[in-house]
């Protein structure tokens, strides 16, 4: 699923020359439009783990009229997705918000519910504690109901979900943004770490609406050096393609 903004990506990634912005369009043609815009992909990710949880990382969209319905492509296909990978929402074991952002939390409600009945919905304590700040429709309308519902769980830090997986703090494009890392950084489902295929080729490239642009440029830098390091993939939400390597 995509949709395209209608602000130039060069106005949202400052610091970009003309010379890179031509490469990444010529190799990443997807990440456009026909005018030039910048086309944002949504994904998000299952895990199956053995003898182990079942874990979504983010919840997508929503429904029509979800809190993301102002300014993204709703409803949200992850339950259809989930369906046709033979899962049943009540089978997932937890579901892991890498941040607050209506396209990453929004589809936690549906039909007035929590989608994922028997998940412990895990947000980064220092998130929730920022939500709560802002008090946005996010909050009220989709955090809440899963909070009264038992199923929110706000650590602190790493959390170990099975063996070869942990949920890691990777601060900066919010507060309490996280991430799950799969094996020995075989896999980093990273969330907003990145938003652009420009940022793969300039990790110094900053992007706008970070909240704490140099705490997102740190971790974005330190991601990916260990994974080029030890040449491990990326599963990223607005790529056109959700599983990049790092050149």
């Amino acid at each position: 699923m995509g949709s395209a903004l209608r602000r130039p990506p060069e106005e949202l990634f400052p610091g970009a020359g003309p010379g890179l912005w031509e490469r990444i369009r010529a190799e990443e043609p997807r990440a456009f439009g026909p005018g030039g815009e910048w086309v944002l992909h949504f994904h998000c990710f299952l895990l199956r783990v053995p003898d182990g949880p079942t874990i979504v990382v983010d919840a997508g969209l929503g429904q029509v009229g979800s809190p993301a319905a102002t300014w993204a492509p709703v409803p949200g296909a992850l339950p259809s997705e989930l369906e046709a990978a033979g899962v049943a929402p009540a089978e997932v074991d937890a579901v892991v918000i890498t941040h607050l952002h209506s396209d990453h939390a929004a589809g936690a409600l549906w039909d007035g519910k929590p989608l994922f009945p028997n998940a412990r919905h895990l947000v980064q304590s220092d998130e929730l504690a920022w939500l709560e700040a802002e008090r946005p429709p996010l909050l009220t309308d989709v955090i809440e109901p899963v909070r009264t519902a038992g199923l929110l769980d706000a650590p602190v830090g790493e959390v170990r979900l099975a063996p070869a997986v942990r949920v890691v703090p990777t601060p900066g494009h919010t507060p309490g943004h996280q991430s799950v890392i799969v094996g020995d950084d075989e896999v980093v489902i990273a969330g907003d770490v990145l938003h652009h295929p420009i940022q793969l080729a300039d990790p110094s490239i900053r992007y706008a609406y970070d909240e704490d642009s140099d705490a997102a440029l740190a971790t974005r830098i330190a991601l990916l050096d260990r994974l080029r390091e030890r040449g491990g993939r990326l599963a990223l939400p607005h790529l056109p393609s959700p599983f990049v390597s790092v050149p």
